[in-house]
């Protein structure tokens, strides 16, 4: 529950009384994803468009990575969720809820098609509003003064400013993240500020265990960071990926992707798809208890076609789910609607 093209600049040496003919590129700024217009030496130009991360040959578009050593690149992801409940006289409720994740990548050392990078953890924020009031816990802010947000802001900043080292290959296969144990022993020590009983101090550090692991970063890079299938596809075609929905695997989450376009530096994929409408019904003497849900999803994938990487990501979620109770004469309705924004890199909208 789940980037185009830069055109690096290669960087000439003035001769004296030599001027080298220019050429205008557009440039996708990786760290902001916004696009600008540079003058670069001509033939720069012709050697970065012979081998672009992705590319097309043959009218096959494929995608692999093709990082600097030494530079740092962007991946925060937000996602803001507006939730609406209606009760069954009309009177509806809203509450709003956000949160952020700001993390980066660093290029240590370049081994044949292997990367040696460091994750940077580097701060989280969360909020909820409801009924005029709003709470915020951000690790770039200090502390909150309500007890029941202190553990959330301690666990969170012991999580940020630590190092994770990983290995990458250029086709976007993330092959180890090492360095948990360093995190988690600094998870627990801030909470141990808090939690004076060891067993419920084992207990929050368990269940961080389970979330934060290299699996589950695994999982989300790979997801986030590589699109376009590996064998290829052309612009215009579409592919599609499931998910499990929920644990038991019965609902699955479809996301229908399309290549739209390929240039001008960069790689645009249109997502869609959902979860289809489904109705179950239960009687119960005369009652009969209805519930429908439904979930739709549209937005847009960007890469830099230069390096591979992903610039913005700003995907649309509704989620619909009416609960009825009917006697046969009459009824009763509860509705939630559920709007989500799901972004990477969001600076870059």
């Amino acid at each position: 529950m789940k980037n185009i093209a830069a055109i690096a600049l290669i960087s000439s040496i003035a001769l004296v009384s030599c001027k080298k003919e220019k050429a205008t590129v557009t440039k996708v700024d990786p760290k902001t994803g916004k696009t600008v217009t540079v003058e670069v030496p001509a033939d720069s130009v012709a050697k970065v468009a012979e081998n672009p991360a992705i590319r097309d040959s043959a009218g096959i578009v494929t995608q692999t990575f093709k990082l600097e050593k030494g530079k740092t690149y962007p991946l925060t992801t937000y996602q803001r969720d507006v939730k609406t409940m209606t009760d069954p006289q009309g009177k509806s409720i809203t509450a709003t809820s956000e949160s952020t994740d700001e993390m980066n990548f660093t290029v240590n050392d370049i081994k044949g098609n292997v990367y040696d990078i460091t994750l940077n953890l580097v701060a989280k924020r969360s909020s909820q509003s409801a009924q005029g009031k709003t709470i915020v816990v951000d690790t770039k802010q200090p502390i909150p003064k309500e007890d029941d947000l202190k553990m959330i802001w301690n666990i969170n900043r012991a999580l940020t400013g630590n190092k994770l080292d990983m290995k990458m290959d250029n086709k976007g296969n993330v092959i180890s993240i090492t360095g948990f144990d360093a995190v988690y022993t600094k998870v627990s020590t801030a909470v141990g500020t808090l939690i004076k009983d060891a067993n419920q101090k084992a207990s929050v550090v368990s269940s961080l265990k389970e979330t934060f692991n290299e699996k589950v970063l695994k999982d989300q890079f790979n997801k986030n960071l590589t699109i376009i299938p590996k064998k290829g596809v052309k612009i215009g075609e579409k592919w599609t990926t499931s998910e499990n929905a929920d644990a038991s695997g019965a609902i699955k989450v479809t996301s229908n992707y399309v290549l739209k376009s390929l240039g001008n530096g960069a790689a645009e994929i249109t997502v869609s798809g959902g979860i289809p409408k489904k109705t179950e019904k239960k009687a119960q003497g005369p009652l009969t208890h209805s519930l429908s849900s439904e979930l739709v999803q549209n937005g847009t994938i960007k890469f830099d076609q230069s390096s591979g990487w992903i610039t913005n990501q700003n995907i649309n979620v509704v989620t619909t789910q009416i609960e009825t109770i009917s006697d046969g004469k009459q009824s009763q309705s509860m509705k939630s609607v559920s709007k989500s924004s799901v972004m990477v890199n969001p600076s870059a909208k």
